[in-house]
């Protein structure tokens, strides 16, 4: 049988699942192009990630496919319900990225609280001769420990970066429609571990009460930070958006950045990706990244070993 990996896979994922019997094509094939490719080509499962859809077209298009994976954990790039009820199977791979996620919102906000961003920017241009200056812009940083984290989104990234906070030292409040509460496992690195009980709440008062907040939600039909949630804020909060592109109101965020409720934002996607506003890319308060929460080489891995397992067990049973 054939795999074909169009938005790439691990080299651990290619591997386990040629042990399993599996011939993997890692061509990139345009959207386009994709239905003649599958068909000629005798392809019965594809794995995408974010950058290639399959919609109901490409599936009735495509009778010989078995498996539609999803190497990461949203899979509105897909048309699940209609696949299944073609009797294909739509796997993903929710847990595998968590880790890299949480860790890549506390980038942004270790950056943020401290300016590297926009230093970043402006010590290769201004640095030799406006140090002092410099220096003086990017004095008033805060430290995180203390400070009161809010996490829209309470699954399995959300607590996984609860666990971070709570190493950090700050306290967590979470909001989440179907969660009423977790138990967060501190791991430390001799074993040694701790247990923290916290309730979720309404988004209401996290969003008052929270002096950064990061969203762990899925894709939405509408806003979820817009220009009502923007006005429940505390002056000065900091925003993290390692979600989905969409889940906040972008022309709302310039808006609350220049009135001072926002001191900086984080963003990871964007409403307009791949293609972001120009109004996003040169804020120089928000900090940016290409949609990189799940791209690092462990969670690649994982990634790519989960899908292989699947797929093995499913076809090989």
């Amino acid at each position: 049988m054939k795999v074909l990996a169009n938005d790439g896979i691990s080299k651990s994922g290619i591997e386990a699942l040629e042990k399993g019997g599996f011939e993997v094509l890692t061509t990139t094939v345009a959207q386009e192009q994709l239905e003649n490719y599958i068909n000629d080509n005798d392809i019965n499962v594809i794995l995408v990630r974010s950058a290639t859809t399959v919609r109901k077209e490409l599936i009735d298009a495509c009778p010989g496919l078995k498996i539609i994976g999803r190497g990461g954990v949203g899979m509105d790039n897909i048309d699940v319900d209609y696949a299944r009820s073609k009797s294909i199977h739509v796997i993903n791979t929710p847990a595998a990225s968590s880790q890299s996620v949480a860790e890549l919102v506390f980038a942004h906000l270790f950056g943020g609280v401290r300016f590297l961003h926009d230093s970043n920017r402006n010590m290769p241009l201004d640095g030799d001769t406006q140090f002092k200056a410099l220096k003086k812009n990017y004095a008033n940083g805060m430290e995180l420990r203390g400070k009161t984290l809010g996490i829209i989104g309470f699954g399995r990234i959300g607590r996984e970066v609860a666990k971070i906070a709570l190493g950090v030292g700050m306290k967590v409040i979470a909001s989440d429609k179907f969660v009423g509460k977790a138990e967060i496992k501190v791991e430390f690195y001799n074993g040694q571990f701790i247990n923290v009980e916290i309730e979720t709440e309404p988004m209401k008062q996290v969003l008052q009460h929270a002096d950064f907040i990061t969203l762990h939600v899925p894709s939405q039909s509408d806003y979820v930070i817009g220009e009502k949630q923007f006005k429940l804020m505390k002056e000065g909060v900091g925003l993290i958006n390692a979600a989905r592109g969409g889940v906040i109101d972008e022309v709302e965020l310039i808006k609350a950045i220049e009135n001072g409720k926002v001191a900086f934002a984080g963003l990871d996607t964007f409403e307009d990706e791949p293609t972001p506003a120009l109004k996003i890319l040169m804020n120089g308060r928000l900090s940016l990244t290409p949609h990189i929460g799940a791209a690092t080489n462990e969670a690649q891995d994982r990634i790519g070993t989960e899908l292989a397992d699947q797929i093995i067990s499913i076809l090989k049973c």
